[in-house]
């Protein structure tokens, strides 16, 4: 899992310095663009996405102490605040097209989709990944910390490039 976390953080670096330097070239137009952004939806996600680390650090701590019904509300926590904030990134994203920001739209709306929707790729990842944490917790026989763990880390990993994701295009100006 670390090594696929380190290669993760080395395609989303290369991603991530492809939109400053496009940024880098054109700073009114992202400015402009950027504002159309809601900051406060923006927000909204990162709390759900920050509570679902939350929640997934409670479930790998109820699964090392053996209390694997608290691990499983944990791991569903995890999975339902992934929901919500996928449910927000959608809202997001319809909101954005009906007033005309498409993916086609500026360069900036071109890597807003790109960034969130592989960042969303990756959520639905995460939700396999969470899945199999509660299909194994649930039976004694498949039990097994080191998935539990492993799932942790990968969630956390989204948690965090969506931080950054969220810096990048909402904040820095």
């Amino acid at each position: 899992m670390w090594a696929f976390v380190a290669f993760e953080t080395l395609v989303f670096t290369a991603y991530f310095s492809v939109y400053l330097f496009c940024r880098a070239q054109n700073p009114q137009l992202y400015l402009r663009s950027q504002a159309e952004l809601g900051l406060t939806t923006g927000v909204l996600n990162t709390v759900v996405l920050l509570t679902s680390s939350w929640s997934v650090a409670r479930c790998v701590h109820a699964a090392r102490a053996g209390r694997y019904s608290t691990a499983m509300a944990g791991a569903a926590a995890t999975i339902g605040l992934g929901l919500v904030f996928l449910a927000l990134k959608v809202f997001e994203w319809v909101r954005q097209i009906q007033a005309g920001n498409t993916v086609a739209s500026t360069d900036f709306f071109s890597h807003y989709y790109f960034l969130t929707s592989i960042h969303c790729v990756h959520l639905l990842i995460g939700f396999v990944a969470m899945g199999v944490v509660m299909y194994q917790l649930y039976s004694p026989a498949r039990r097994s910390q080191k998935i539990v763990e492993t799932a942790a880390t990968y969630w956390h990993t989204v948690d965090v490039l969506w931080v950054l994701i969220f810096a990048l295009l909402y904040i820095v100006r």
